[in-house]
């Protein structure tokens, strides 16, 4: 099946076999090479679609249909920034992703832009379907994830400007990837000083700061979101819900009583409701965050006097030797590309959420051995056939 693209089209389904619509005999074969195949949103000034091109790989279709000098600004300016930026977690875009369309009886282009399908679930959807707040150890692994795609930016100086959970993708293979940068800014400077930034405003509410929402958005706008969208993803809730209006911040720390103290207070320094209170550069953050992970994962020691009476009563001849039955044995972990394999063939059958299913396999026995991992892991396919084939596929 063939979609046409023209906002106007009465019957924009066509059979794959059509080069022009039938319903308004517009042309099908976008760019030569191009067909859209699923449309995946609609709103504001533009919709998106899955395309296939020439029978191969799968990209996504952006088209803006509001032609307002300034929207078809900074849809251009989307694809220039793109076209920059080369990171695992922007969307790729190749030479001549941007194109204008035009569709049969209509005056004005249509402006389109070809990007990289991104597989997976935006963290809103994500945290939806999995009906609870994530741990604090995997907010540290995405908050290091994604403050390293900001650092890209930030060095090319570049803000994105509308982080917030919708806009991060969660892949199948359980990487992060930032999206939309129809709002992002090239800035001659960022280096926190918001005198003489002036620009457009974008606004999301409870995720932009104060000073983005006068048009004066710095490096440190993105961290603000950045601390904001953590709380969602730590709370499961709503910030609307936790927003106290007489003191303009969140109250959330009874939400979310699973976090270190130093990793609740790491986040409102994020969130610090002046610039200069926030960190100053990606660099900063990054280094406490690896400090914040590093104690995290630090497991306290018991003390030789407080062991229990059973191992301090008994007596040991240092000479003689310890029979094998006898002799403690390291547990073994499992392999790390044993278990990227397994999360990577879980994903083919529930998505994204295998990384979670992964890591909370390991959490819970940190030792088990490679069968068991797998039955564990079988258990959250619910075709029976699909698991039997899962463990046939990492064995």
């Amino acid at each position: 099946m063939t979609l046409c693209i023209n906002p106007n089209c009465p019957n924009p389904h066509n059979i794959d076999a059509h080069l022009f619509c039938q319903g308004c005999g517009s042309e099908l074969l976008l760019e030569g090479r191009y067909r859209v195949t699923k449309q995946r949103g609609k709103g504001g000034f533009g919709s998106t679609y899955e395309v296939r091109l020439r029978q191969a790989e799968t990209k996504i279709l952006k088209v803006l249909t509001d032609n307002l000098p300034k929207h078809v600004e900074l849809f251009q300016r989307e694809a220039f920034l793109l076209s920059q930026l080369h990171h695992p977690g922007i969307p790729a875009v190749e030479d001549g992703a941007y194109f204008t369309y035009y569709a049969k009886n209509r005056s004005e282009p249509l402006h389109c832009i070809i990007m990289e399908h991104v597989v997976g679930l935006d963290l809103q959807d994500y945290l939806r379907q999995r009906g609870q707040p994530i741990e604090q150890r995997l907010a540290l692994q995405w908050l290091i994830q994604v403050v390293e795609i900001l650092q890209v930016l930030h060095q090319k100086h570049v803000l994105h400007r509308d982080i917030k959970p919708s806009n991060i993708m969660l892949k199948a293979e359980g990487s992060l990837a930032l999206v939309d940068f129809g709002t992002a800014r090239s800035v001659t400077n960022i280096s926190g000083d918001p005198s003489g930034q002036a620009g457009t405003r974008v606004v999301s509410s409870f995720y932009t700061p104060s000073e983005q929402m006068y048009g004066q958005a710095v490096a440190q706008s993105d961290f603000f979101a950045l601390g904001r969208t953590f709380v969602y993803l730590v709370t499961a809730t709503e910030l609307g819900k936790l927003y106290d209006s007489t003191t303009d911040t969140l109250k959330w720390h009874q939400a979310a009583t699973d976090l270190t103290p130093e990793f609740t207070d790491f986040l409102d320094y994020l969130m610090m409701p002046a610039v200069n209170q926030r960190p100053t550069t990606t660099a900063e953050i990054l280094q406490q965050l690896q400090q914040l992970q590093t104690s995290s994962s630090s497991i306290p020691t018991v003390p030789l006097a407080d062991a229990p009476a059973a191992f301090a009563e008994e007596k040991v001849d240092e000479d003689a030797a310890i029979p094998p039955s006898r002799q403690i044995q390291t547990p073994r972990k499992l392999d790390e590309q044993f278990v990227e394999r397994c999360q990577k063939e879980l994903a083919e059958f529930i998505g994204p959420i295998a990384a979670i299913v992964c890591q909370q396999a390991l959490a819970t026995d940190p030792t088990a051995s490679e069968r068991d991992f797998i039955e564990v892991l079988s258990r959250h396919i619910n075709k029976h056939q699909d698991a039997d084939n899962f463990k046939r596929t990492v064995k």
